[in-house]
């Protein structure tokens, strides 16, 4: 999912963020002869992510940097846990320090919380997705995090999947007339997903065969009515008002996946120290 050439690139342009005109600090108290040795430890319990990332930025840095990791993304990790080796000449050790932990922290964090939404759905057959609400131009990161935690993913951009929401409802005057002008104008691959507020939004868009429905913002019991409703005729998505405390109830219902943009927008980095 994430490319070693899309790593690179994306790599390359946090280093020129982060390092500038150089590293005023590090290249002046530094030789060329200086080498350090240092662990990748975990503070924190988590599920680990983002080992890739974190091994091109050193690469990208130098060819003399050596890492070992002792885990894998995916594996959970506990307070205390050594997760890598490092190695190498100490100017480019120091300089790359951020970035990469910036990277593997973020990663590990949405990978954790990913797993405890998925967690606590329970044996229930939904599954947690994300959303569009992420970083600008980190998106590829994050859902590969979400991925990694055990969680589904949602549409990618724009121009994966049409989704019907209450202002195109507007614009177009309906539901129906919605889904019937795009059926005409995209192409067959595409899935059409109509956003629902109310039940009788709900049978209007089974009515018109909709691909996906998103029953938004609804309460369990309203949820619960609206899959009887749909049955098997379309893949029903929750979405709004989703905790670790609700996501339980709301997988309840019998629907397919739930969409939340906590897994990402709130997930806290996870602690992850790289100690020379």
């Amino acid at each position: 999912m994430l490319n070693k050439f899309y790593i690179k690139d994306h790599v390359e342009s946090a280093l020129q963020e982060d390092i500038g005109f150089g590293d005023i600090t590090t290249e002046n108290l530094a030789e060329e002869t200086d080498y350090l040795k240092g662990e990748l430890n975990t503070r924190i319990d988590g599920i680990l992510c983002g080992c890739e990332v974190f091994k091109t930025v050193y690469e990208t840095l130098s060819d003399k940097i050596k890492i070992n990791f002792y885990f894998k993304d995916g594996d959970k990790i506990k307070k205390g846990d050594k997760l890598a080796d490092i190695e190498g000449p100490a100017k480019e050790l120091l300089m790359g320090e951020r970035v990469a932990l910036n990277y593997i922290q973020r990663m590990s964090g949405i990978a954790t919380e990913t797993r405890k939404y998925q967690d606590a759905i329970g044996d229930n057959k939904a599954k947690i997705v994300d959303t569009r609400k992420t970083t600008p131009n980190f998106r590829a990161f994050e859902k590969y995090s979400v991925k990694t935690g055990g969680g589904a993913l949602h549409r990618f951009n724009l121009s994966d999947c049409a989704m019907i929401k209450d202002n195109h409802i507007r614009l177009a005057g309906s539901i129906t007339k919605a889904v019937n002008k795009l059926r005409k104008n995209i192409s067959h691959a595409h899935k059409i997903e109509v956003e629902c507020d109310t039940l009788e939004q709900v049978k209007e868009a089974v009515e018109v065969k909709a691909d996906i429905i998103m029953l938004d913002n609804m309460d369990v019991q309203t949820m619960r009515e609206a899959c009887n409703i749909i049955s098997d005729k379309a893949i029903i998505e929750a979405s709004g008002n989703v905790t670790l405390e609700t996501v339980g109830n709301i997988a309840s219902t019998g629907v397919d996946i739930i969409s939340s943009s906590a897994i990402v927008a709130k997930a806290p980095t996870l602690d992850i120290a790289l100690d020379m």
